[in-house]
């Protein structure tokens, strides 16, 4: 069983990452708004309080997603464990995380400064009518602005402008970085017990499959 929370700025690598440990683990990936989607496609009962409070534009409770989370994990495809990527978002998400008895393994954090965020993120574009998307430094056009196969202009989406990359890394530090100490006072405190997850932080700035490689050895090890 190996239950995977990963924690890092948006940009950080955690899909990319992520996909690697599915792979060598047979988990599947998890977020928040795959369990959503799917608990009310499904038309279970959580599935439809939530889509209950969605439709109603209210957010869904802490409560909530947690049990979804517990019924999520129940799944056939859970049974050698899972990666959840995105969740929890908050100090109150992780500590019910923990009163329901959802064991948790090992917590990774990727780790990348924000001005290196913001570089890899604004340096995106794309072709509207395709979603083909390019890099300014590490995937150019072959020429500059104009997608390589209709020879239309491409744009930059909003998410991708700088200030609204910013604005997301503020929210991460406000909300989700605190999860870091967290998780760490946790690996502490459980160490001599194996009562907590282990704990570990790697470079996000290296190449890819150098920090492939050194999550894969802490998992093993």
């Amino acid at each position: 069983m190996m239950r995977i929370i990963l924690l890092g700025p948006p940009g950080a690598g955690k899909g990319t990452q992520a996909q690697f440990i599915s792979k060598e683990y047979d988990i599947p990936q998890i977020s928040t708004g795959d369990m959503l989607r799917a608990a009310i496609k499904e038309g279970s009962e959580l599935g439809q309080q939530a889509q209950g409070i969605m439709n109603a534009g209210g957010l869904v409770s802490d409560d909530l997603i947690i049990n979804l989370v517990k019924e999520r994990i129940t799944k056939p495809d859970c049974a050698n464990g899972c990666i959840f990527d995105g969740f929890p978002r908050t100090i109150p998400q992780a500590q019910a995380l923990a009163e329901a008895d959802v064991a948790i393994n090992h917590v990774i954090e990727i780790s990348v400064p924000d001005d290196e965020i913001v570089k890899r993120l604004s340096g995106r574009r794309q072709h509207a009518g395709s979603g083909r998307v390019y890099h300014i430094d590490h995937n150019p056009p072959k020429q500059e602005g104009i997608d390589d196969v209709t020879g239309e202009a491409l744009i930059q989406r909003e998410d991708d402008k700088e200030s609204t990359i910013r604005e997301r890394l503020a929210t991460y530090h406000q909300q989700t970085s605190t999860l870091v100490g967290f998780y760490q006072d946790q690996a502490k405190q459980g160490a001599n017990a194996n009562s907590a997850p282990d704990y570990d932080k790697f470079d996000g700035t290296q190449a890819i499959d150098t920090v492939k490689q050194q999550i894969l050895t802490a998992l093993k090890g």
